[in-house]
């Protein structure tokens, strides 16, 4: 996201974060309870065929954790393995991972269990020509044009209060042309509300779009209308909701699956989720 780079990593009061790079988001939103709402073997549901490295793309990764989730849950990993396996384990996927905030990446690059197969960058997605030159580089060592999969989990409220109405569009659109699925969360209308609440109670200029915002309301109904409608993507699964009200959605890009059929996706139902 575009943000004044000075601003972008200096976050010193809880809460003050207008570009969404909290430095400690997975205390709020524990990675684990994302991930148990994707079944097992999704990965191979989604490419049954040969086997060759996929490719993925995770857009405000902040400092790493839920990518590394991701990483674990999509290829059947315990906790318990890490680097020793990584070479075994890398074959299948390797993951871009991307976030405005040079802190965060700092500390995502410095933990990772597995930096041979996911990369940390720093990055303004917004930002076309940054955007279109670390893509281009990072595919092209793989001799490829496009992701098989996006993630974007919990990032377009901060696209949308920062870069408005358009903003959003382009970067929906942006997903859609590079990703042939794309696992999103969306924030409902109230965390607008409450991101707004927080920059006021800091004594901060509100959001400079937020109160222009046409595109309002239920989210995950106006983004899956965007993403299907003028995206040609197909909404494949709703995995269900974490315990803070964000659902998770796969959509399908429209011409890859040549056959014609959606994969057929068993949505094991989650535990019991506590409230946070």
């Amino acid at each position: 996201m575009a943000a004044p780079r000075s601003e972008a990593s200096a976050c010193p009061e809880p809460g003050a974060a207008p570009y969404g790079n909290f430095p400690n988001y997975s205390r709020f939103h524990p990675a684990e309870d994302r991930v148990r709402l994707l079944p097992r073997g999704l990965l191979r549901s989604l490419f049954p065929g040969p086997e060759r490295p996929l490719l993925g793309l995770d857009v405000g990764c902040n400092s790493g954790e839920l990518s590394v989730a991701l990483y674990r849950h999509l290829l059947g990993l315990q906790e318990s393995q890490g680097s020793l396996d990584e070479s075994a384990a890398g074959k299948d996927l390797n993951l871009l991972c991307c976030d405005i905030d040079p802190v965060l990446i700092e500390r995502a690059q410095q933990c990772s269990p597995f930096p041979a197969s996911i990369s940390f960058a720093k990055l303004d997605i917004m930002d076309c020509s940054a955007r279109d030159s670390c893509l281009s580089s990072y595919l092209r060592r793989f001799g490829r044009s496009t992701f098989d999969i996006g993630f974007c989990m919990s990032v377009t409220m901060w696209i949308h209060l920062n870069h408005g109405d358009r903003g959003l569009l382009e970067f929906l659109a942006f997903l859609s042309s590079m990703c042939t699925y794309l696992l999103m969360e969306p924030q409902p209308w109230k965390c607008y509300r409450a991101a707004a609440r927080r920059l006021r109670r800091l004594g901060r200029s509100d959001f400079e779009h937020f109160r222009a915002l046409a595109i309002n309301g239920d989210m995950v109904e106006r983004i899956t209308h965007i993403l299907t409608k003028d995206c040609a993507m197909e909404l494949v699964c709703c995995f269900g909701s974490t315990a803070w009200d964000r659902s998770l959605l796969l959509f399908k890009a429209g011409a890859s699956n040549p056959e014609g059929r959606s994969p057929v996706l068993r949505k094991e139902a989650p535990e019991q989720e506590q409230g946070l």
